[in-house]
């Protein structure tokens, strides 16, 4: 699909949600347009809001939409970033509580953002070999590791990591010299944000313009064509592609824990994970795309708190509309497929 159609079939995805939505609102006794007037409100209505709340949340849902966008690119169907965004907050929580306050901070922050991102990649690694030597679908490991890091974490914070005093299922807070710092002075945007957009720009460079990523392209096409034809290592190519993907997930998870949370706790993540799914497809895999989109799913998830309190619409509708978002993107470019073929 070109861009300009993967666009078009992003807006008409977007047409269809918001319609969706607004009558699955009404259905359900509610105002749609004060429900989604609220959640406007919540999201983009003052700069303070978009920027400590909105992009804030947006954040985790780029690094992992890249995450998945570039496992995808490469055929790899990675259903694990919420697993491997989990393995990159533990591992960036026990590298945050390990350094010193004497250590400069310019040391200290990427020691835990690269544990994040090692962690994440070594979390990825266990299903690229299940595929790779024995031939295991990448699905079902994937979503499994989910649940065995989400349990981890768990655990963790009720035992070795728990706080001192024992009473909260959390670890005690990361050094100072460990945090992120604020990007936007008096709001809580902070330098991940940056971050997660440099990524952005330097994968799209990377899947473009450079012979590696050439190849990650060619081998999502068609794995065999590129080994034959091509004489692409392709079994090489989605090692790096998963190791890659899980890295990068791995890295949002750190950046939570340096940038808004400080600590590690049960129930980190909201499904930031899952979210990144109908982040990178509504995106049409582009990481640039992944900007937009990533930004867009974090204002639904910034403006749930205004939908309950201005409309009384209980905050899981929220995820009701990414639901939608993820059936009408595949719905959109399944009827386009078909035109296209007929």
């Amino acid at each position: 699909m070109s861009a300009a159609r993967s666009w078009g079939a992003a807006l008409l995805a977007l047409l269809a949600t918001v319609a969706v939505a607004a009558g699955s609102l009404a259905l359900g006794g509610f105002d749609p347009w004060s429900a989604l007037g609220a959640l406007v409100q919540g999201s983009l209505g003052s700069p303070n809001v978009l920027l400590s709340i909105t992009l804030v949340r947006a954040v985790p849902l780029i690094l992992t939409g890249l995450a998945v966008a570039l496992a995808f690119r490469a055929g790899v169907w990675n259903i694990g970033a919420e697993g491997q965004l989990y393995a990159g907050a533990v591992a960036g929580t026990a590298v945050g509580l390990a350094v010193s306050e004497g250590m400069p901070p310019w040391l200290a922050i990427p020691l835990v953002l690269v544990a994040g991102g090692v962690a994440g990649a070594a979390w990825a690694a266990v299903p690229a070999l299940l595929k790779l030597r024995s031939g295991v679908g990448e699905v079902i490991t994937t979503l499994l590791m989910n649940f065995v890091a989400i349990h981890l974490a768990a655990w963790l914070v009720h035992g070795p990591m728990q706080e001192r005093r024992g009473v909260f299922p959390q670890s005690d807070a990361v050094a100072e010299v460990a945090r992120l710092p604020a990007l936007v002075p008096g709001s809580r945007l902070h330098l991940g944000f940056a971050f997660a957009v440099l990524l952005a720009v330097a994968l799209w460079g990377f899947l473009r313009f450079t012979a590696a990523g050439f190849r990650v392209r060619a081998v999502g096409a068609n794995p065999e064509a590129a080994r034959v034809a091509g004489r692409i290592r392709s079994r090489r190519t989605l090692l790096w592609v998963f190791l890659g993907s899980g890295a990068l997930a791995g890295l949002g998870g750190a950046v939570e824990i340096a940038g808004v949370h400080f600590r590690l706790y049960e129930g980190l993540s909201p499904g930031y994970g899952y979210t990144a799914i109908a982040v990178a497809l509504l995106a049409g895999l582009s990481p640039l795309g992944v900007l937009i989109t990533g930004s867009l799913f974090g204002a639904l998830e910034g403006g749930a708190g205004a939908m309950q309190r201005v409309a009384n619409v209980p905050a899981g509708w929220v995820g009701t509309v990414v639901a939608l978002a993820i059936l009408s993107i595949l719905a959109v470019e399944r009827l386009l497929r078909e035109r296209r073929n007929g």
